[in-house]
């Protein structure tokens, strides 16, 4: 159902354009009186009278009343619009007080929550007290008990006691002399182990030594007392990762260079039988006397 402002606004639109329809009515009356339909009839003579008729005034009150109705429309445009806004702000302002109200119902309903929470937390704090003592009673009842049967323990334990010292300090004895066998026969072991490692040791390095030299291609600058200390990189099978001079090298660069080709020539050093003695990386000291 429209409302009572909107009836209005539409009633004064309605009256306004019936007033500038009639407003350009009279205008065009009143300019087109000296038209020939409303002079009285004159006696035809030789006198002829020109009668002049002035459009512009015509076109300019036409355009004046155009522009009134204009105005008149964008007048009522505007109020219409005016009314909208004032619509809009109504409601706007009853949806505030709607959700204000809202949140005035949300904060109660909180604050009530909070209240409950807060009742079953004491209660919870006051269950939580009883239970503790509860525990802690038993606990001291469990400590007395606990108490006297380790009191009657102790005194088993010192009758056992005296019973076990004697056999406790013949089985210390005879655990002395068996550990000191022990470490007389794991000592003699090492020994034996040394020397064997030892000896491994140095056929592990004459097979490199065997090794390099069948691989190298001595060059003619290379001289008999070379001595070389290359490090080795490699891993378990005996491959070679890398090869570098260490340390002193009584050989010219040449000679360098076809040692460490030699060894990479050769792509796996001896492994199968010295799996022992093997090391990632080595120190191998390439020795040439001549032939």
């Amino acid at each position: 159902m429209p409302a009572w402002p909107d009836i209005f606004a539409q009633l004064r639109a309605f009256a306004g354009a019936i007033g500038v329809h009639v407003l350009m009515a009279a205008l065009v009356v009143l300019g087109t009186m000296n038209w020939q339909p409303f002079r009285k009839p004159q006696p035809v003579g030789l006198t002829i009278e020109a009668v002049i008729v002035d459009t512009g005034e015509i076109k300019k009150q036409r355009d004046a009343a155009q522009q009134a109705l204009e105005r008149e429309q964008r007048k009522r445009e505007r109020d219409a619009e005016l009314e909208k806004q004032r619509q809009r702000e109504l409601e706007r302002k009853q949806e505030d007080q709607r959700k204000q109200q809202e949140l005035e119902a949300q904060r109660k309903r909180d604050a009530q929550d909070r209240l409950q929470q807060l009742r079953l937390e004491r209660e919870r704090k006051l269950e939580d007290e009883r239970q503790k003592q509860q525990r802690e009673l038993e606990k001291v009842r469990e400590q007395r008990e606990a108490a006297e049967k380790q009191r009657k323990l102790e005194a088993e334990r010192l009758k056992q006691l005296e019973a076990r010292k004697d056999q406790e300090r013949q089985e210390q004895l005879r655990q002395q002399q068996e550990a000191e066998a022990q470490r007389r026969a794991e000592a003699e072991a090492r020994e034996f182990r040394a020397g064997q490692t030892a000896t491994k040791s140095d056929n592990y390095q004459a097979a490199i030594q065997a090794f390099v030299t069948q691989n190298w291609l001595r060059p003619p600058t290379a001289q008999a007392g070379l001595r070389c200390t290359l490090r080795i990189v490699q891993i378990p099978g005996g491959e070679v990762i890398s090869a570098a001079i260490r340390g002193t090298c009584n050989g010219d660069e040449a000679t360098r260079r076809s040692i460490l080709a030699a060894v990479e020539r050769g792509g796996t050093l001896p492994y199968r039988g010295f799996e022992d003695v093997f090391e990632r990386e080595i120190d191998f000291i390439f020795i040439y006397d001549g032939d």
